[in-house]
């Protein structure tokens, strides 16, 4: 069988950041990864599996959130987790700050205050708006899902999301789904590409993403590749003068 690698593991440092950047020693990495699986599952609504306290805790504040935090119609798609002395600052990438934010900020100092109580440090919240959310690998997928699991064509609901993604200047998007499609007896997988995705070149800027749909037949897997064009490691460089002749340091 072929084997598969991650697109955005594969490029890490190349093209995309790691979407959490601290440092632990011995057990501490454990309890801060759990704080981290925390944070998402209390801005994203995924459920975080397993009996930690930490996670038993996100359950109680999402239950304070609910009334006003839609984080559903907020359309998160990534969530980048930074580590200080004493204080944890997070980015939400959201196509929908607005609705994060709430009315005069209401919403965005509850969730401040929830994070807060969660991690037991002070946290730093910043809202990213997604300029192109067609262009978006995990918003495309949840879409996507969502309209299977509303009973409508797969294949226009892929059609129609490579269409807008094309429209907003992707250069390639490829797009699969697989489970029983249509309530077929048998299970099968369909993919659906326009452009180029080119994966196996480290310098393109591919965004890939993967969600299920739970329908009346069961859970339909849905993956989205997204090809955005080349772009080459940001290489920073401090030069300095030396005799008339530019060194990098």
């Amino acid at each position: 069988m072929g084997r598969k690698v991650h697109p955005v593991g594969f490029r890490l440092k190349i093209t995309h950041p790691w979407k959490a950047r601290w440092f632990a020693k011995g057990t501490q990495y454990r309890d801060l990864l759990q704080q981290d699986i925390a944070i998402r599952s209390l801005l994203t609504g995924v459920a975080a599996k397993g009996g930690s306290p930490t996670f038993r805790k996100v359950t109680e504040l999402r239950k304070q959130l609910a009334e006003s935090v839609l984080t559903q119609r907020a359309g998160i798609s990534g969530i980048e987790i930074e580590r200080f002395p004493g204080k944890v600052k997070v980015t939400v990438q959201t196509a929908k700050p607005g609705v994060l934010i709430g009315r005069k900020g209401e919403s965005v100092k509850k969730i401040r205050k929830a994070l807060e109580e969660l991690v037991g440090q002070k946290v730093d919240l910043d809202v990213k708006e997604i300029k192109s959310p067609d262009t978006d690998a995990h918003l495309i997928a949840v879409n996507i899902a969502d309209q299977l699991t509303r009973r409508i064509a797969y294949r226009r609901a892929m059609q129609r999301a490579i269409q807008n993604a094309m429209r907003q200047g992707a250069e390639g998007v490829k797009i699969e789904v697989s489970g029983r499609l249509s309530g077929a007896e048998m299970a099968r997988r369909v993919w659906m590409r326009d452009g180029r995705v080119p994966l196996q070149t480290l310098r393109a800027d591919i965004d890939f993403s993967v969600t299920k749909a739970i329908t009346a037949y069961g859970a339909i897997g849905v993956k989205v590749w997204v090809y955005k064009g080349e772009k080459l490691p940001q290489v920073e460089e401090d030069a300095k003068e030396t005799k008339g002749v530019y060194v990098s340091k």
